[in-house]
């Protein structure tokens, strides 16, 4: 640990003794690169090596008073220089290095007559908070922690012309280094963690342009930057922006975008958002791009805009934006506090947690939502900022619900879902009618040049570009004949070098079927002990179905009396959430796999390659002497009908929904013994009446279709079943009502136990899909007619029909078996 106390001279006389070494190269190649990456708008890395914390912090705050003096004397203009450095307060050591490069800069960097450095400092659990800034200069501390999402998060803060510093251990042993990502993999069963990214890592940091490496114990220039002085030649300058011809936006708003793209985001804002298209039920504008680009920026500043038109003709204008979470959101607050001051309009911010969550000005606001809330609210426009990090159904339910939408989603980045997220939303968009639709694809980055090497860095060591093969028309035939393998993989291997594009198939089917992936998943996959990786793969290579498994379970008597009495342990999902709600041991005691996620080729899915991997995993995991295998998904009619049809069984629900998604979470187990199969069916029969007694209260806004797969599942009667009856009394009256005498409200009592007992008994199929989810809406969830004409579409007497002709088929079917 280095000595605060330290004077200057032991400063400096530590950097001396660099000087033995390439110490001199590494000043000269620095200032080169620097000059190079100013002149290109690009950005450059250099990565510091060792163990003596004084010599690395030393050097590091050496390269930013270099990079000062540098920036002087290129530039004839005041300028402040934003120095960010992030580090982990939870050590002493790292602690002792942050301060020591804050004397350093202190001392030596003060404000000159052009440039003055202005340095924040920062824990990496706020990284989130920085996404959408700029600064010129990243310090990352990542000697006790290499984290992707942070690499992910934080390499796109840095303009063009800046510099990123990694600090870091030796490279010899950086690999084998217990970090806190690595910690944070590790379960009861499996407590050492594989050494895999951070190898990855290492070799990309080597094998790309724009990165200076330096071992500050060796004095070795390890590797210096590629890029030679001529290539400034090729210099491509910024052209200079053109407004539209005809636009209603003031000029001003304009000229507040930095890229001629930005300029098209807001002009398309303009021409599909202002007008009230009268045959068009919905008007929407989709924005597309890969990070960086400033698209959330841009749409800031067409708010802004399309507020001040709107307000020609509207008392009052809402506009609601929502996001994953507030911090995704500030870029775009950021830039429509610019427009409305360049307007010289009134306003507020408020804030919560340091976030900017509306802006309120005379009669307008623009006000964060989480997303499942916006569908409660009455506004004149929506924005959906990350749109790629909310499942597409309640995406597709904005779009039904509102007039006006802009949705905004990066494809590649640190948020990016890739092209199938476009692909699987616009789909029903494109095919509607009604829908005015204008799409904006964005390329130039804001920040940096097109060209930069550190972005190329960032995209390959996270994968942020992977997409899957492309399948031709042959692919699809030997997918038809079922002519591919199921294979499993071994991170050691995937990760290296000669199987890279084969890794980059696999990670890109992920990328493309779910709605949020980030860069600690590819860590996860790396590092995770007890993670597994499966696919189907073609004769030719190309992988058109991968599967990320968890090992759960075969936890200790202490282990399972701990989670008993609500307690947690890291990782075993399934066996924490069954023990806690199902209370029996033995699903802690039985080990399985847990199904990550599981994804089929976007042009292969439909051809059943998803459930013949289900039954190779099943297959396997059996060979393995595992109990079970299981999963967790946001529920879907699609998914539950997938999981259900390959012979999983629900054992649990959320009592609540996801905030972000808007579903509820499932767990599902397909038991591969015959102690399970026990243990399963009699769980059943716990959760489906579980389930039962909750749909009215806490699942009364349950879907529906959802709800009449599961209850419709039932093979055989439950033991419940046996106690319910209904008397004669109640009979009768139900078959008033059936006649149309009475009405629901009279005989409510007994449809309930009608519809409880046809569940229970496992007939509720044999009324058909509609009729039981007319019942279960209006008996079980007890929900209002208002809501049953909604759903179903239908009018209100046929509401009414419709759930009397639903109880005569149920009171039919009952009646069967007593032959009355």
């Amino acid at each position: 640990m280095p000595n605060l106390k330290s004077s200057f001279t032991e400063i400096r006389d530590k950097l001396r003794e660099l000087a033995a070494g390439d110490y001199r190269e590494l000043l000269q190649a620095f200032k080169r690169s620097v000059r190079i990456a100013l002149a290109l708008n690009q950005r450059r890395i250099i990565a510091l090596c060792g163990r003596s914390d004084l010599k690395l912090a030393g050097l590091a705050a050496e390269l930013i008073i270099r990079y000062l003096k540098i920036i002087r004397q290129l530039e004839q203009r005041e300028r402040t220089v934003k120095v960010l450095y992030f580090y982990h307060d939870e050590f002493s050591e790292a602690i002792a290095r942050m301060k020591l490069v804050r004397k350093v800069l202190k001392h030596f960097a003060k404000p000159s007559n052009r440039v003055a450095v202005e340095l924040e400092v920062a824990v990496y659990e706020k990284s989130a908070k920085y996404l959408g800034t700029t600064v010129q200069v990243l310090v990352l501390d990542l000697l006790n922690d290499l984290r992707p999402n942070d690499i992910g998060r934080l390499l796109g803060i840095v303009e063009g012309g800046g510099i990123i510093l990694l600090l870091t251990p030796p490279h010899d042993v950086w690999p084998e280094h217990m970090t806190l990502f690595k910690q944070s993999l590790v379960v009861p069963n499996h407590p050492k963690p594989r050494h895999v990214f951070i190898r990855w890592f290492m070799r990309h940091l080597y094998g790309h342009d724009g990165i200076l490496v330096y071992d500050v114990e060796s004095n070795k220039l390890l590797k210096g930057d590629t890029y030679a002085e001529e290539t400034v030649k090729n210099l491509r300058s910024r052209r200079e922006l053109e407004l539209p011809q005809v636009r209603l936006f003031p000029d001003e708003l304009y000229r507040l975008a930095l890229t001629q793209d930005q300029v098209t985001v807001i002009e398309a804002i303009e021409k599909n958002m202002v007008e009230k298209f009268k045959e068009f039920k919905h008007q929407v504008v989709v924005i597309i791009a890969d990070r960086g680009r400033g698209k959330s920026s841009a749409v800031g500043i067409g708010v802004v805009g399309l507020v001040r038109e709107l307000l020609k003709f509207k008392n009052r204008v809402r506009v609601a934006v929502t996001a994953n979470e507030p911090s995704s959101i500030q870029s775009m607050m950021l830039l429509a506090t610019k427009a409305l001051e360049v307007l010289k309009k009134e306003f507020r911010v408020i804030k919560r947690e340091g976030f900017v969550i509306e802006i309120k000005g005379d009669r307008f606001s623009i006000e964060y939502w989480p997303p499942l809330d916006i569908l409660k609210l009455d506004v004149d426009v929506v924005v959906v900022d990350e749109a790629a990090g909310i499942p597409v159904p309640l995406l597709h339910k904005i779009w039904r619900k509102f007039k006006r939408t802009i949705f905004s989603t990066t494809i590649h980045g640190y948020e990016g879902a890739g092209r199938g997220f476009s692909v699987r939303f616009l789909k029903r968009i494109r095919e509607d009618r009604k829908t005015k639709l204008a799409i904006v694809e964005m390329s130039e980055p804001i920040r940096y040049s097109a060209d930069d090497p550190i972005e190329k860095f960032q995209f390959d060591v996270l994968l942020l570009n992977a997409e899957p093969a492309e399948l031709t028309a042959e692919d699809i035939e030997s997918i038809k004949k079922g002519e591919y393998s199921y294979v499993a993989y071994e991170p050691e291997e995937l990760f290296k070098a000669e199987n890279e594009a084969l890794l980059r198939q696999l990670f890109g089917i992920y990328v493309l079927a779910h709605y949020r992936n980030e860069p600690d998943d590819l860590g996860m996959i790396a590092d995770a002990p007890h993670h597994a990786v499966r696919a189907m793969v073609l004769k030719n290579g190309k992988v058109v179905a991968a599967a990320q498994l968890a090992e759960e379970g075969g936890l200790t008597s202490e282990y399972i009396d701990e989670l008993l009495k609500g307690g947690k342990i890291s990782g075993n999902i399934i066996p924490d959430r069954l023990l806690k709600h199902l209370r029996r041991r033995i699903f802690g005691e039985g080990v399985g796999w847990r199904v990550v996620r599981i994804a089929v080729h976007i042009d292969a899915q439909g051809m059943g390659i998803g459930s013949e991997f289900i039954k190779s995993i099943l297959s396997e995991a059996k060979s393995r002497g595992y109990d079970w295998v299981g999963a967790g998904f946001g529920v879907t009619y699609e998914l539950l009908n997938f999981w259900l049809k390959n012979g999983f069984k629900v054992l649990h629900l959320s009592p609540e929904r996801n905030p972000v998604s808007g579903e509820y979470t499932a767990l599902v187990i397909h038991p591969l013994t015959e102690a399970w199969r026990k243990v399963v069916e009699d769980s059943l029969e716990d959760f489906i009446v579980k389930f039962v007694e909750s749909l009215p209260a806490v699942y009364r806004d349950f879907e529906t279709d959802a709800a009449y797969l599961i209850l419709s599942s039932l093979e055989k009667p439950l033991e419940i079943s046996k106690v319910i009856d209904l008397r004669d009394t109640q009979l009768e009256r139900l078959s008033l009502y059936i006649s149309a005498v009475f009405t629901l409200e009279v005989v409510f009592d007994s449809a309930i136990l009608a519809v409880k007992k046809l569940v229970y008994e496992g007939k509720l199929s044999r009324v058909g899909q509609r009729s039981g989810q007319i019942l279960i809406a209006k008996v079980l969830q007890g929900r209002p007619w208002e809501n049953i004409r909604e759903e179903f579409g239908i009018g209100k007497a046929a509401a009414a029909t419709a759930v009397r002709e639903s109880l005569a088929k149920a009171l039919e079917v009952l009646l069967e078996k007593s032959g009355a």
